[in-house]
């Protein structure tokens, strides 16, 4: 459960205020009676399931990572520290990098790197 409000909890604000705000808009005098029911319901379950989706996807490709790193392949983390050199950043269990509670971490870098701003890499081949 803590992990979901990690991921989500940006996203669970923005639900709020807008039920807040379909609330507000709804019970205005000028707005036929009984709108607020079909309103807060279809805000709801819109909000409900896009971040229920999102969840899934956000953990599907965290298991992925976390399987990549296991099995010794590369995975490519953002760095949110030096955003005008070098956006991203490789990490390898053979360069030293451990995985903690979904947390990559190296003595080498003072922050370590949530596995959600992850992905696999894939190497390109252009063909000729």
């Amino acid at each position: 459960m803590e992990l979901f409000f990690k991921l989500e909890a940006g996203y669970l604000s923005i639900a709020v205020f807008a039920l807040l705000v379909t609330l507000f808009v709804t019970t205005r005098p000028f707005v036929v009676k009984g709108a607020y029911k079909k309103g807060l319901l279809l805000i709801g379950s819109a909000s409900i399931v896009f971040i229920g989706l999102h969840f899934y996807v956000t953990t599907d490709r965290m298991s992925g990572v976390e399987d990549s790193f296991n099995n010794g392949e590369r995975v490519v983390c953002e760095s949110r520290m030096l955003r005008k050199v070098a956006q991203s950043v490789n990490i390898e269990k053979s360069n030293k990098w451990s995985l903690k509670n979904h947390m990559f971490s190296s003595p080498e870098y003072e922050r370590g790197f949530f596995s959600a701003r992850c992905i696999k890499y894939v190497p390109v081949t252009l063909a000729k």
